[in-house]
């Protein structure tokens, strides 16, 4: 379609589609040879809505082309919670998917997430109290956090009982204060040792070499989770996730193998986001259908804004640029106006500046400045795939106007990227 390997990254806060543009790219509709789906960043809380062949199934860990059989590499980037996969797997068996750990392949590097994780980050969050952060309670932020600093349980620990057993105490001694006062609670240890022995016997997991193999066979197609927006260094400090979400990571898996790739942007025709933070252009009145986006415990609401021209325009600048641009919810009603500048204190603002990367004070600055902006609206024209092509500076290489397949539509711009 437009290079060997393929990128698909969120131009917003998260949920505009990716999970089913992966499906398509995977799909025999597409014809692509994709040989493995890779995950390069997030974890559990991922929540990729896929429609197809009479299916509908949320992805989280497994790779949104496990509908067409396709074979998903979980990466020393992800965060992985066996337990999770575990419940996902058996979900996709009932829907038809025959053996489906035998898709998956884990880099042993990948860092585990656990019951005990996942309790410290919904005791913390429970102490913030309306100061919440917009967590969605899967203990990711705890994983990644507690590795920077501690020798933290990773995928290969899973095949060796007595070390995993050693760094799960500690682990739970460390969190022993935050989460005994709370009312989150999670298995014995030797319990979770059990566990984490079968899921090591039930999965393949591979060293870094696995990559360079499957772009051998065929495509690869990265599948990112949440949104640019939500990127732990370009996000909207502190309303942000600890994971790199921009395609940095992918970029250079990619290059480690001696290979490229070719970045596609999702978007809606308009703006959504979980819980807390930033949205300028949200607007209460904007009712559209959202059967598979509610409310969370941990999360909070889900929002609805217009299309937001300054912030999609930031998202590609953090992105460092795209080659593509998919272009989803071309059906949803009410959906034809987008801010193109924002008022504030500051005065007329239109572009949002990207500052030095892990600069977190200029994204503090940011979050203050959208806090209080006010959107300067305008219609769109007829012709919207036009409108992101000159807005964003790529071409429009898919679009759809539904869930499914068939609801998509290849653009001959993408031969050209």
């Amino acid at each position: 379609m437009i290079g060997p390997h393929l990128i698909v990254v969120d131009l917003g806060f998260g949920d505009a589609g990716k999970g089913a543009t992966v499906d398509w790219l995977c799909s025999p509709e597409a014809g692509l040879d994709v040989s493995a789906v890779v995950r390069f960043n997030g974890g559990a809380q991922a929540a990729h809505n896929v429609v197809a062949d009479g299916r509908h199934h949320t992805f989280a860990q497994f790779g949104s082309g496990t509908f067409s059989g396709v074979p998903t590499l979980l990466s020393r980037h992800m965060l992985v919670e066996p337990i999770a996969l575990a419940g996902e797997a058996r979900r996709l068996a009932a829907l038809g998917v025959r053996d489906p750990l035998s898709l998956v392949r884990i880099e042993g590097r990948a860092l585990l997430t656990t019951p005990i994780h996942i309790a410290a980050n919904r005791a913390r969050e429970d102490a913030r109290g309306a100061a919440r952060h917009g967590s969605c309670g899967r203990g990711i932020g705890e994983t990644a956090w507690y590795a920077l600093e501690h020798d933290a349980p990773t995928v290969a620990d899973c095949r060796d009982p007595a070390v995993l057993r050693a760094k799960l105490r500690a682990l739970a001694a460390h969190y022993a204060p935050l989460i005994a006062p709370s009312a989150h609670r999670y298995e014995q240890i030797d319990d979770l040792v059990d566990m984490y022995r079968e899921f090591a016997a039930a999965v393949r997991i591979v060293d870094g070499n696995y990559l360079a193999r499957a772009a051998r066979r065929g495509r690869l197609v990265f599948e990112g989770a949440q949104g640019v927006l939500l990127d732990e260094w370009r996000g909207f400090h502190p309303h942000t996730t600890w994971s790199t979400v921009e395609p940095r990571n992918a970029r250079a898996m990619l290059a480690g193998i001696g290979r490229t790739g070719r970045t596609l942007g999702v978007t809606r025709t308009y703006q959504t986001r979980h819980g807390a933070g930033p949205l300028p252009t949200v607007d209460p009145g904007l009712v559209i259908p959202e059967p598979h986006n509610v409310f969370g415990e941990y999360q909070g609401a889900f929002r609805l804004g217009h299309l937001d021209a300054v912030l999609l325009r930031y998202a590609v600048a953090a992105c460092g640029g795209l080659d593509g641009l998919v272009v989803n919810h071309l059906d949803a009603a009410g959906t034809g106006r987008a801010a193109t500048g924002y008022r504030t204190r500051a005065g007329i603002v239109r572009e949002l500046p990207l500052g030095p990367w892990r600069d977190l004070d200029h994204q503090r600055l940011l979050t203050r400045l959208l806090a209080t902006a006010e959107p300067i609206l305008t219609e769109l024209p007829d012709d919207r795939l036009s409108w992101f092509e000159r807005t964003l500076g790529a071409p429009v290489v898919l679009s759809a106007d539904g869930p499914a397949r068939a609801h998509r539509t290849p653009h001959r711009a993408a031969a050209a990227a």
